[in-house]
């Protein structure tokens, strides 16, 4: 069940992935599939989990817990919310401890941003309000009447919801071309890599503050957007540097999937599989221009139609972000930030096209990069292959299918092949 992957940038072959983290991983999602976590329902099958978690990210950073042990905080969240303050050396990585930095976070929302030094927010909810139980809610700043999130910089970046990704799954896993009734050419892939680039330039540009990403109840949207963050800068080598794919892979799906909630059984009932396609997705982001390795522009470039900033994107006419008439809310691609304008503003966020040019008649050898992220996509497959599976709902004249059934095939050692499609 190993995966073969590309040795010429990085070395991660599959002698590099033991038997035993592979079928770590597949026991993780197999138990994920059929159970969602609960802090009140905690088996000592879970409980493992948790420590593996804390020890994968004891391994490069001193670290802090914000205890949840009863669910006082959010009966989906962690037992243990884990706060990284530093990366750590060889002494201090024994030293890590559970300290309560907060006993009761519910209603001090604010001061623990400020804690945190969160200055950007990133709102991924396409509607102001849900109802929910019979009750309108909401977690989105942007429509606190009394302002009180003014000091923080709030980007609404509207991204679709669960239930768009069974569309999603009845294209036959196929992103490319699927666009949610939005009267805009980004079609889903281009949508992600363009609010991840966002994301990767908030985090580049200002190493003295952070980003807080959220969507409504952080299901879904917000692990997709925190796991692809997590790797992009795993692959980059800027984060959780001493972890090899395998490892990474384990972290990110147990702690920002499984530990925080997302209901994968009622997700794959419905064929809303948001979490797939989260792992699936890193074959496009393997390019360079999703790295968060600073490189100096090219002098006397010209100003080319990908090149956006925030500020070109908060003039963008209503009918070119999008529209959600479908879901009876307004609203738009922004930055909102009071007294100031946004530092964002200054540097190009660089988005994707919205065509891709031609492919080239060559095959250059892969980054690091590129090797590390189809190493993780690779295991994951094998993974997901042997205990949830693909679903086609209808016989695809793509072929996407059994091209991913094909990749899932070399995952288990079944096709002699490092090629990756």
């Amino acid at each position: 069940m190993m995966a073969a992957s590309p040795s010429a940038a990085g070395g991660f072959t599959a002698s590099g992935l033991s038997v035993r983290k592979s079928e770590e991983i597949a026991d993780l999602i197999d138990l994920f599939s059929k159970t969602q976590y609960r802090a009140k329902e905690v088996t000592p099958r879970v409980e493992t989990i948790e420590k593996r978690c804390l020890e994968l990210f004891g391994r490069d950073y001193k670290y802090s817990v914000i205890h949840n042990t009863n669910g006082e905080v959010c009966g989906h969240y962690p037992r243990q919310i884990v706060y990284l303050e530093y990366e750590c050396t060889e002494v201090q990585r024994d030293r890590n401890g559970d300290s309560q930095l907060f006993d009761k976070v519910r209603g001090h929302d604010i001061k623990l941003l400020r804690y945190l030094s969160v200055r950007y927010i990133c709102d991924l909810m396409v509607e102001n309000k849900k109802v929910k139980f019979g009750l309108n809610v909401t977690s989105s700043e942007k429509v606190d009447k009394a302002q009180r999130y003014a000091d923080f910089t709030l980007l609404s970046v509207p991204y679709p919801g669960c239930e768009f990704f069974k569309d999603y799954k009845d294209r036959d896993y196929t992103a490319e071309g699927l666009v949610f009734n939005w009267n805009q050419s980004w079609d889903l892939v281009e949508q992600t890599q363009n609010y991840l680039k966002l994301l990767l330039h908030i985090i580049n540009s200002d190493d003295e503050s952070g980003l807080l990403v959220h969507c409504i109840s952080g299901w879904d949207r917000t692990p997709l957007f925190v796991s692809l963050l997590r790797l992009s800068l795993w692959a980059d080598g800027a984060v959780h540097a001493s972890l090899e794919p395998a490892e990474i892979l384990y972290l990110t799906i147990a702690y920002d999937w499984f530990l925080f909630g997302h209901m994968l059984p009622d997700r794959l009932s419905k064929g809303e599989e948001i979490f797939f396609f989260c792992f699936n997705f890193l074959k496009h982001i393997v390019s360079e221009k999703f790295s968060a390795i600073r490189k100096q522009r090219r002098k006397n470039s010209h100003f080319k139609d990908s090149d956006f900033t925030v500020e070109d994107l908060c003039q963008l006419k209503s009918r070119d972000r999008g529209s959600v008439t479908s879901l009876s809310s307004d609203f738009s691609l922004i930055t909102e930030e009071a007294g100031a304008a946004s530092s964002l503003t200054n540097d190009a966020v660089d988005l994707m096209p919205s065509r891709a040019p031609a492919a080239a008649r060559w095959c250059p050898i892969p980054s690091e990069r590129q090797a590390r992220l189809e190493a993780v996509r690779e295991v994951f497959l094998a993974a997901y292959s042997s205990t949830v599976g693909l679903k086609s709902s209808a016989p695809s004249p793509s072929g996407a299918i059994s091209g991913l059934l094909e990749q899932f095939a070399r995952g288990v050692g079944l096709r002699g092949t490092n090629t990756i499609v």
